[in-house]
C-alpha cells in the first residue's frame, strides 16, 4: 500500500517526469522533471526542505521551539515558509528592499515575519541582517 503523506512537505520532489522525445538527439532518451508541480512551484522546495531536515537531523533545531532566520529574495524563501509552517517552526525572512509585494503577501500568508532591509545594500545588506539577528 503506498504511503500517504501527512505533510505539504512529502510532496516535495514527487515531481512528474516527462519524456522530451522532440528534444532529444536521434538515439537518445531525455528525460525532464516538472519542478513546477512542487508545493512551492520551485525546485528550490528541494532545498527548503533538505535544509531543515538536515538541521533537525543534526540536532539543531527543533519545532515549536526553534526559530529560523534566513535572508532571500525569491523561491527558497517560499520553500521555507511552507515548509516552516508544515513543521511548525517559526521563521523570519530578510528580504531586501524591492521585491514585488506579491511575494511578500505569499511568504506572510505561510507565515513567515518578513523584515525588508531598506537601503541599497541589496541581498548582502539582508545577508547582514539574518545573521546580526540570528546571533543576537
Amino acid at each position: 500500500m503506498a504511503r500517504i503523506p501527512v505533510s505539504i512537505a512529502d510532496y516535495v520532489g514527487r515531481t512528474p517526469m516527462l519524456e522530451l522525445t522532440r528534444m532529444a538527439p536521434a538515439g537518445v532518451r531525455l528525460f525532464g522533471k516538472l519542478e513546477s508541480f512542487n508545493p512551492g512551484g520551485s525546485v528550490k522546495d528541494r532545498i527548503g526542505v533538505a535544509m531543515i531536515e538536515a538541521a533537525e537531523a543534526d540536532g539543531l533545531i527543533e519545532p515549536g521551539r526553534s526559530t529560523i532566520v534566513e535572508a532571500t529574495s525569491g523561491n527558497t524563501g517560499i520553500a521555507l515558509a511552507f515548509v516552516c509552517a508544515a513543521k511548525g517552526y517559526d521563521l523570519v525572512l530578510m528580504l531586501p528592499q524591492g521585491m514585488s509585494r506579491e511575494r511578500e503577501g505569499l511568504l506572510r500568508l505561510y507565515g513567515a515575519r518578513v523584515e525588508i532591509t531598506e537601503s541599497l545594500g541589496g541581498m548582502n545588506e539582508a545577508v547582514d541582517a539574518a545573521r546580526a539577528m540570528a546571533t543576537g
